[in-house]
C-alpha cells in the first residue's frame, strides 16, 4: 500500500501540502481533485518520485511498477505500432537481455532469457499495442505510420496506448481524457475498469470519475482529505461537511458571545468573580472551529445577443469536406466527408453534435463558421447572424507575447473594422473590466499569454467569444483545460444564453446539461439521434465491435500475398475458361454429347482440388501437431528444469510459433483457392 503521513510539500515559498496524512490500498481506483494550483501535480511528482517530501514519511512498496503518460510530444520516425510496444519496459528488458545472452553464449542465461520474454508476452505484443491503439480512435491504415506524421493530440494519445502498455501496479494519469473524443473516452473508461493494479487519476471530467473510481483525494487548502466513493458521492459527502462545519461555527460563536458576556457583566463583582474566571479558562481552552471559507465561484453570462435571426442558417445538399492541396495536379477533386446534408438551425435551438471519430463533426462545424468553404449545396444564413466560435485548437490562436489586454484591445479593433460591434463598450477601463470579471484581474490583465496555464488561456478564449455577443455558439471541445468549477460556469452560462448552441464534446455532464436534441454524423451523412446518451455510448460500443470485425476480416484478406493470389489464378484460371467454353457451347436442350462435357467438367475440376486438398489435410494435421508441442513446451517451462533444458526449450517454443505462423497462411492460400473452385462449379 502507499502511505503518506504528515507529509509537507513545498514549492519554492508556498506550501501546497501540510501535514498530509492519507493511506491508498491496493487495487484501489482514486480521483485526485482539487481547484488548479492546489497541489495535485505536485502530489504525482511524489508519487513517480520526482519530488522529494520537505518533511514527514511517505512510503511505497520498491517492488510496484509504476506506468504514467509523458508529457513531451514524442519526435520519431518509428510506426505507431512499434512506438506503443517500446512502453513495454518489461519487454524491452528481456529483449535486451535475450540479446545479450545470444552474444555470450551462456546456455544458463539464455535459458533464463527466453523464459523471461516469453513470460514479458513478447507473442503477443504487437495484437495488444494495436488493440490499445485502435481503441484510442486510429484507423487500421494507421497503424504503421511514423509518429512524426501525426498532429500534437494524436501523438498524446499514442503516448497514452504507451503507458496503457506497460505493464503497472501503480498507473498515473494526469488529465488522460484532453485529447479523446467522446467513443476513445468510452473504451478508455472499459480499459481502466478492468485494470487490475492501484491507479490515481486527474481529471476535470465528473462522468469519467464516476465511471473509474471507487476513492476520492481532495485537496484544498494544503490539506488532503480522503472520500471513500466516486466524485458524485465525494461532493455529497462534501456538502453535508460543509453544512456541519457551518453550523458547528455557528454555535460556537453564539456560546463564545454567551461566555464573554457573562465574563464582561460580572468580572467585577466580588461574588461572581470566581466564576467569571473559570470561564475566562473555558474560553481560553476552547479549540476554536474554524469558519467555513468556501473556494471562490466563478461565474460568468453572455450578453442578450442584438439579434435572433429564425431560422439562423439554413443547409440544403450540403457536402463539406477539405479542397484538394495546393500542390495537387489540376482537376484534383475536393475530399468530401459529409454530404448531402439537408438541415435547418433554429432560435434557441440547443444541438449536440454526436459521431464516432473522424466521421466529419469538427468538419462540418468548421464550414458552418465559415473557416472552410462548403463543397456543395446552399447553405443559407439568417440576417444578422453572428457566429462565435471556440475550436479545439483556439489556444493556438492565442499570442504567446501579447497579454488579455492587448488580446481585448485587437479583438475591439478588428470588430469595429469589420463594422461588427453589437453595442459594447470599448474605452481600455471597460476592457479591463470585462477581463475582471473571468478572473484577469489586477498585474494579470499584463501577464504574457505565453506564461498562463491551459485553464488561463481558456478562460482568456471564453472571455473574447462572451465579449463579441455571438447568437450562434459554435462550440468544439470547449472543456479541454478547463477545471471542474469553470465547466460548471460553463454549463451554467449555456443554459442562460438566449441564442443557439451547438456542441461537440466529450464531457457528458455538459452534453446532458446543455443540450436537449442530437445530431449524428455518420457514415457520410447528419441525421437526427433518437435516444440520449446512454443509448449513444451502447451505439458507440457496437460501432467499435462492427470496426474491429471488418479490420479482421481486412487483415486476413491482406495475409494472403502475391503467391497465394498466383496459386490461386493458377488453378481457377483453367477452370474458369473451361466453363465458359460449356456455357457458349450449351444448346436449350442439352444432348448426350454435352452432358458427357460436363462429366469431364467435373472430373477435371476434382482433379484440380485434389492435390489442394489433399495437401490442405497436410496443413491441418501438422498445425494440430504443433499446437500440442507448444502446449506440452508450456508445460516443461512452467516446471523447474537445468538450464540447457530450458533454453533448448524456449528456442524451440520461439521455433515451433514460426512453423504455426507460417502453415496458418499456407491454410488461409487453400482456403480460398479451394473455395474459389467450388464456386466456379456452382
Amino acid at each position: 500500500m502507499i502511505t503518506i503521513k504528515n507529509v509537507t510539500l513545498r514549492r519554492s515559498a508556498k506550501v501546497l501540502l501540510e501535514g498530509a496524512t492519507v493511506t491508498l490500498n491496493p487495487s484501489e481506483k482514486v480521483g485526485l481533485v482539487g481547484r488548479n494550483g492546489a497541489g495535485k501535480s505536485s502530489l504525482f511528482a511524489l508519487l513517480n518520485g520526482n519530488l522529494q517530501e520537505d518533511s514527514g514519511e511517505f512510503y511505497i512498496p520498491t517492488q510496484w511498477r509504476m506506468g504514467q503518460v509523458a508529457q513531451d510530444m514524442p519526435e520519431t520516425e518509428q510506426s505507431a505500432t512499434e512506438f506503443v510496444i517500446e512502453g513495454d519496459t518489461v519487454l524491452n528488458d528481456a529483449r535486451a537481455e535475450v540479446a545479450a545472452a545470444e552474444a555470450t553464449e551462456d546456455g544458463e542465461r539464455l535459458g533464463n532469457a527466453y523464459m523471461a520474454l516469453y513470460d514479458a508476452g513478447e507473442h503477443d505484443a504487437q495484437s495488444r499495442a494495436q488493440a490499445l491503439i485502435l481503441g484510442l480512435g486510429f484507423k487500421t491504415t494507421e497503424l504503421d505510420n511514423p509518429v512524426n506524421s501525426f498532429s500534437g493530440g494524436w501523438r498524446m494519445r499514442l503516448q497514452l496506448a504507451r503507458a496503457l502498455m506497460c505493464p503497472s501496479d501503480l498507473l498515473l494519469l494526469d488529465e488522460p481524457t484532453n485529447h479523446l473524443d467522446l467513443d476513445a473516452l468510452v473504451w478508455l473508461e472499459a480499459w481502466l475498469k478492468r485494470y487490475e493494479g492501484t491507479m490515481v487519476v486527474i481529471s476535470h471530467d465528473r462522468e469519467f470519475l464516476d465511471a473509474v473510481t471507487n476513492v476520492t483525494l481532495h485537496i484544498d487548502a494544503g490539506k488532503l482529505v480522503r472520500y471513500g466513493g466516486n466524485y458524485s458521492k465525494f461532493e455529497d459527502m462534501r456538502a453535508e461537511q460543509m453544512e456541519l462545519q457551518q453550523n458547528a461555527f455557528a454555535k460556537q460563536q453564539d456560546k463564545i458571545a454567551h461566555l464573554q458576556k457573562f465574563i464582561a457583566r460580572f468580572k467585577a463583582k466580588a461574588s461572581k468573580a470566581k466564576q467569571a474566571q473559570s470561564r475566562v479558562k473555558a474560553l481560553d481552552r476552547m479549540e476554536k472551529i474554524a469558519p467555513l471559507l468556501a473556494d471562490a465561484d466563478f461565474s460568468f453570462e453572455f450578453k442578450e445577443p442584438a439579434n435572433l435571426p429564425n431560422p439562423m442558417l439554413s443547409m440544403q445538399g450540403v457536402s463539406v469536406g477539405y479542397p484538394a492541396p495546393a500542390d495537387a495536379p489540376a482537376g484534383t477533386p475536393p475530399t468530401v466527408i459529409v454530404q448531402n446534408v439537408s438541415r435547418s438551425v433554429l432560435a434557441g435551438q440547443r444541438i449536440g453534435i454526436l459521431g464516432a471519430n473522424g466521421q466529419g463533426k469538427s468538419t462540418l462545424v468548421k464550414t458552418i463558421a465559415r473557416d472552410l468553404q462548403a463543397i456543395g449545396g446552399d447553405m443559407t444564413e439568417g440576417k444578422g447572424l453572428n457566429i462565435g466560435y471556440f475550436a479545439q485548437q483556439e489556444l493556438d490562436v492565442l499570442h504567446p507575447a501579447d497579454n488579455p489586454l492587448q488580446h481585448m484591445i485587437d479583438l475591439c479593433k478588428k470588430l469595429t473594422a469589420d463594422g461588427k460591434l453589437a453595442g459594447q463598450a470599448t474605452r481600455e477601463q471597460d476592457l479591463r473590466s470585462f477581463l475582471g470579471q473571468f478572473n484577469f484581474g489586477g498585474d494579470m490583465v499584463k501577464q504574457a499569454v505565453g506564461s498562463m496555464s491551459g485553464g488561463e488561456k481558456a478562460r482568456l478564449v471564453l472571455c473574447m467569444l462572451v465579449w463579441q455577443r455571438p447568437n450562434l455558439l459554435l462550440m468544439d471541445e470547449p472543456t479541454n483545460h478547463l477545471d471542474l468549477a469553470t465547466r460548471e460556469a460553463l454549463s451554467m452560462a449555456l443554459n442562460e444564453f438566449e441564442g443557439t448552441v451547438m456542441l461537440v464534446s466529450h464531457d457528458r455532464a455538459l452534453l446532458r446539461a446543455v443540450c436537449d436534441e442530437f445530431w449524428m454524423v455518420s457514415r457520410g451523412g447528419v441525421d437526427p439521434f433518437d435516444g440520449d446518451l446512454d443509448d449513444y455510448q451502447r451505439y458507440l460500443l457496437d460501432e467499435g465491435k462492427r470496426l474491429r470485425a471488418e479490420a479482421v476480416a481486412a487483415a486476413n484478406a491482406a495475409a494472403l500475398k502475391p503467391a497465394a493470389a498466383a496459386t490461386v489464378a493458377a488453378v481457377v484460371e483453367p477452370v474458369v475458361q473451361a466453363s465458359a467454353a460449356v456455357v457458349k457451347a450449351t444448346a436449350p436442350i442439352a444432348s448426350r454429347d454435352q452432358r458427357k462435357e460436363d462429366a469431364q467438367l467435373r472430373k477435371d475440376i476434382n482433379e484440380k482440388k485434389r492435390p489442394l486438398k489433399k495437401e490442405f489435410d497436410g496443413v491441418e494435421k501438422s498445425m494440430a501437431t504443433l499446437e500440442s508441442e507448444k502446449t506440452a513446451l508450456h508445460d516443461k517451462l512452467a516446471t523447474p528444469l537445468p538450464p540447457a533444458d530450458i533454453a533448448e526449450a524456449g528456442k524451440r517454443l520461439k521455433a515451433v510459433d514460426d512453423e504455426l505462423a507460417a502453415l496458418e497462411l499456407r491454410w488461409l492460400e487453400l482456403t480460398e483457392a479451394i473455395d474459389a473452385i467450388e464456386s466456379t462449379m456452382a
